[in-house]
């Protein structure tokens, strides 16, 4: 079967930025991150907790580029899941996209940039 690219979304985010909204708006976490990626959140303390929220913001931001829609009325952060494997890749568990959306996410000490695919079967 061929394959095709629909779409394509890339991201990127100041970690600062990311960490000063979960310290200010307590919602912040629960308005992004669906009950399994909050699981996931409060495994971590520090840097790796801040690192581990802007990865999922980022991604998500990058899937609604991806759709074309941006986030909003058509794409919700809830209607996205990116939880990892069990070898730590993260892998869009749910999404509205009629296909399959790859993701990577990336951080350096300062930003997090990431990138989702969409790809649909011909």
């Amino acid at each position: 079967m061929d394959t095709m690219i629909a779409g394509t979304g890339i991201d990127i985010t100041d970690l600062s930025r990311v960490a000063a909204v979960v310290d200010h708006q307590p919602g912040f976490l629960k308005r992004v991150l669906t009950p399994g990626e909050l699981a996931d959140y409060r495994q971590f303390t520090g840097s790796r907790a801040v690192e581990f929220i802007a990865g999922r913001w980022s991604a998500k931001e990058s899937y609604g580029k991806a759709m074309g829609t941006g986030i909003g009325k058509k794409v919700g952060f809830q209607d996205i899941e990116i939880r990892d494997n069990p070898t730590g890749k993260p892998v869009v568990l749910k999404h509205p996209f009629d296909g399959v959306a790859h993701v990577s996410i990336s951080h350096t000490a300062t930003v997090v940039m990431s990138q989702v695919i969409l790809e649909r079967g011909q």
